[in-house]
């Protein structure tokens, strides 16, 4: 890390990653800067975790206490936070200026199993009610639940005490074969004929010798009573609420068991779903406002993935433009905004995962966020937007409404002309659709891919007709044609630079209001791509508007100074900016 950088880190503030430590009234002792250390490895995020020691709560750089004699050596201290953890944790420590002050600094790796002091003290880093992060006691089921997110324990496979078989309920084993035979193929048709006992064994439900010795919380969740749900599993509930405005016009909770549930809100889907009607030649095509099969992945989604170790229902709220679905436990170690497409499954429940699969509730590949993804993106509708989670919490928002039919009968005529499109291909046609163009660059972020497999994806657009290939290889645009079929109007070079123009004083009237803008809040505030945006903030820069500050994810914008932003302006370095008229050297007139 540089000053630069540390100064970056500062500038953001205390988060779940980041700890300020301040000596300004007392040094801190080996045993708080072990426990403060202990709770930052305990957080629930993957990304690196920083204990800055000199930094005072509200920002202020006072400086870190020599901690051996007139010195700090960064070595004794990683051996002494080694020494004093269990499992040892290694962390790497440096000592660095900034403003006159000096600033220790430690980086905190996260850790795949809890860790606590060699005193048995368990911390970890959470927000607090007032809304700052905060260390608090690690109780032993956020062990668990840490040990889950990470992929080293399945929760849904311990045994829960006290339940015995007859907790179970054998309608619900019959449920789990219907669901099967409903299933077109999906399920697993091999358990269709099993007794119960023989079916709850074969998914791993029950723990058997030579009777039934536990029920795990997977049998209890699939097969239990209502009764026994509430007794013994009380953190599970899954609310669904429709709401108009502020006002609640539906607001049901239920504990069943987990296919009843399925079954229950899946009913209700289908019947406020409204389909418009399409003609594509003789065919007719029903597009709907929300499309099923992503309806019920995002269900199965919330309700596989829920951390069964908090407080906290399982929430689909209904809205009038939008389904929210949410669950407790943020996303699995591994599984980001950024990699949400491409990354491998991984669920928080494994034993539960393989029972959906195997009922054929969901999709046997475990790719339910590709399905959800490509049917939105076939009905013509927003692709569901996951930037509402937190580490806490999972929220996936599906935005429905009137489907855009053009591009419905799109796809059915390129269907009937070769094969259909892939997730990759719809998300960037949807992408130039949009917007005047999609690029390389562009792509790799949308489709979260490496720079081959974007330029691939462009590329066979471009052969089959439906993109046309800039000059420089590296620019996408709709065909003429393609526009054509899509009714859109021409692109408006003039209207296009006017956009731009009311973005870029954007840019300025927030930096002139809070100081400093960055990328994140312009693709927030005009609905940009993050390609767009970057574009609008790299040509302010080039042309002396803003500077661009900070390094990796501490980059931020802000007011350049008024000479180069003038200079630049008229398109002259500083030192030869225009000068006033008047001020023609003597003998130089004009042509």
């Amino acid at each position: 890390m540089t000053p630069e950088d540390l100064g970056n880190l500062i500038a953001t503030g205390e988060t779940l990653s980041v700890e300020f430590k301040g000596e300004e009234r007392h040094a801190l002792s080996d045993g708080d800067l072990v426990e403060a250390i202990v709770c930052l490895a305990n957080r629930a995020d993957d990304t690196l975790g920083w204990l800055l020691v000199g930094v005072e709560d509200d920002g202020r750089v006072t400086g870190a206490r020599p901690r051996h004699h007139d010195h700090t050596d960064p070595l004794r201290l990683q051996a002494l936070i080694s020494n004093r953890t269990r499992p040892s944790l290694a962390v790497r420590a440096e000592v660095l200026p900034i403003g006159g002050s000096q600033v220790l600094v430690i980086e905190v790796p996260s850790t795949r199993s809890p860790v606590g002091t060699a005193d048995g003290k368990y911390l970890r880093r959470v927000l607090g009610g007032d809304g700052r992060p905060a260390c608090h006691p690690m109780h032993f089921h956020e062990m668990q639940s840490l040990q889950a997110d990470r992929g080293l324990l399945d929760y849904s496979a311990l045994p829960v005490a006290s339940v015995q078989w007859d907790d179970l309920d054998p309608l619900e084993f019959e449920r789990f074969r219907r669901f099967i035979r409903e299933s077109q193929g999906r399920g697993d048709a091999a358990l269709v004929d099993l007794p119960d006992l023989e079916l709850a064994k074969a998914l791993g439900a029950v723990e058997v010798g030579r009777a039934v010795s536990a029920v795990r919380v997977a049998g209890l969740l699939l097969f239990g009573r209502e009764e026994a749900l509430r007794r013994f599993l009380p953190v599970h509930e899954v609310a669904f609420q429709v709401l108009a405005g502020l006002e609640v016009r539906v607001n049901d909770f239920f504990r069943w068991p987990l296919l009843r549930v399925v079954e229950e809100i899946d009913g209700r889907f289908r019947a406020r779903i409204q389909e418009t009607e399409l003609m594509a030649g003789m065919v007719r095509v029903g597009v709907p406002d929300y499309p099923p099969r992503a309806l019920r992945e995002a269900l199965a989604n919330a309700l596989i993935h829920r951390d069964y170790t908090r407080l906290g229902a399982v929430h689909v709220q209904w809205h009038d433009d939008r389904i929210e679905i949410s669950n407790p436990g943020g996303f699995p170690s591994g599984v980001t905004l950024d990699t949400l497409l491409v990354v491998s499954p991984h669920p928080r429940n494994p034993l539960l995962a393989d029972a959906f699969k195997r009922a054929g509730v969901v999709e046997r590949t475990a790719r339910g966020i590709d399905t959800m993804f490509t049917d939105f993106l076939r009905a013509g509708l927003a692709v569901p937007d996951y930037r509402r989670s937190t580490p806490s919490d999972v929220v996936a928002v599906l935005r429905g409404g009137r489907p855009d039919l053009a591009w419905v009968h799109l796809l059915v005529e390129e269907e009937r002309r070769g094969p259909a499109l892939g997730l990759h291909e719809l998300l960037a046609m949807r992408t130039a659709t949009l917007a005047a163009v999609v690029t390389v660059r562009g792509a790799r972020t949308i489709l979260q891919a490496d720079q081959e497999e974007a330029a691939g994806v462009l590329t066979r657009l471009a052969e089959r007709g439906l993109l046309e290939r800039g000059a420089d290889g590296e620019r996408f645009r709709l065909n003429a044609s393609v526009r054509r079929r899509l009714r859109l109007p021409r692109p408006d070079r003039r209207r296009v630079s006017d956009d731009l123009g009311e973005v870029e004083r954007s840019v300025l009237d927030a930096i002139a209001a809070a100081g400093q803008v960055t990328r994140a809040q312009l693709v927030e505030a005009h609905h940009l791509s993050v390609d767009q945006a970057k574009r609008v903030l790299d040509g302010m820069v080039r042309r002396g508007l803003i500077e661009r500050r900070g390094a990796g994810r501490g980059v931020h914008y802000a007011a350049a100074q008024k000479k180069r932003a003038i200079a630049r302006s008229y398109g002259r370095s500083p030192d030869t900016a225009r000068k006033p008229r008047g001020s023609t050297p003597a003998g130089k007139g004009k042509r």
